[in-house]
C-alpha cells in the first residue's frame, strides 16, 4: 500500500468527522431536521457498500466509508428521537420500502459490482425523501455537511487501492447527488426569501 493512500483516506475520514460533528449538534439544538427515512437506507447501503468495496480490494479508501456508515445510523436514530419535526407522508413510505425491500437483494449475487449498483441506487430513493423535505423547507438542513460529504468521497476515491466500477461507484454518486442537492436547496432559499418565507 503506497502511504499517500493512507494520508488521503485519514483525511477523508477527518472530513467525515468534520461534516457529521456540527450536522449532530445542529439536530440538539433543533436546527436541522433530518428525515430519519433517509438516514436510515444510507446508514444501511453506506455500510454494506464499505464491505463490498473491501471485498473488491479497495483498502485505505474504503475505510472513510464505512465510518460514514456507522455515523450515518447514528443520525438515523436522532432523525427519529426528533421525527415529530419532520412530516412524513405517503411516499416517503413509499421509498421507504423500495429501499429496504431492495436492500437483501445484495446477498443474492456473489458479484459486489452487483451489489453495489443496487445499494446505490438504494441510496439515490433514500434521498428522495429528503429532496421533497428540502424543497418544501429548504433552511431544514446543513448545507456545509453536504459539502464536506462531497470532498470527502472525492477523497476516499483518490486514495482507493483499486479502481473499478465496484469501488467508485458508489462514492461518486453520492458525491453527485450531494451537490445537487446543494443547488437545489440554495435556489428554494433564494425562491423563500423572495416571498418573505423565512424559517
Amino acid at each position: 500500500m503506497m502511504w499517500w493512500r493512507e494520508v488521503l483516506s485519514a483525511g477523508a475520514m477527518v472530513l467525515t468527522f468534520a461534516a457529521f460533528l456540527p450536522y449532530i449538534r445542529s439536530i440538539h439544538d433543533g436546527r436541522t431536521r433530518p428525515h430519519v427515512f433517509s438516514w436510515l437506507l444510507w446508514g444501511s447501503t453506506t455500510f454494506v457498500v464499505f464491505l463490498a468495496q473491501l471485498v473488491d480490494g479497495g483498502g485505505a479508501g474504503a475505510w472513510p466509508i464505512g465510518l460514514a456508515g456507522i455515523v450515518t445510523l447514528y443520525v438515523a436514530a436522532l432523525a427519529y428521537s426528533h421525527r415529530h419535526s419532520v412530516t412524513i407522508t405517503r411516499s416517503d413510505w413509499f421509498f421507504l420500502i423500495s429501499g429496504l425491500s431492495a436492500l437483501p437483494a445484495w446477498a443474492l449475487t456473489a458479484d459486489p459490482l452487483w451489489a453495489v449498483v443496487i445499494l446505490t441506487t438504494i441510496d439515490v430513493i433514500g434521498f428522495l425523501p429528503t429532496f421533497r423535505k428540502s424543497i418544501h423547507d429548504p433552511f431544514a438542513e446543513n448545507m456545509g455537511f453536504y459539502a464536506f460529504t462531497t470532498a470527502r468521497n472525492v477523497l476516499a476515491m483518490a486514495a482507493l487501492e483499486h479502481f473499478s466500477a465496484t469501488t467508485l461507484l458508489f462514492p461518486a454518486v453520492t458525491g453527485f447527488l450531494c451537490l445537487i442537492f446543494i443547488a437545489v436547496t440554495l435556489v428554494q432559499r433564494g425562491r423563500h426569501r423572495r416571498h418573505g418565507l423565512l424559517p
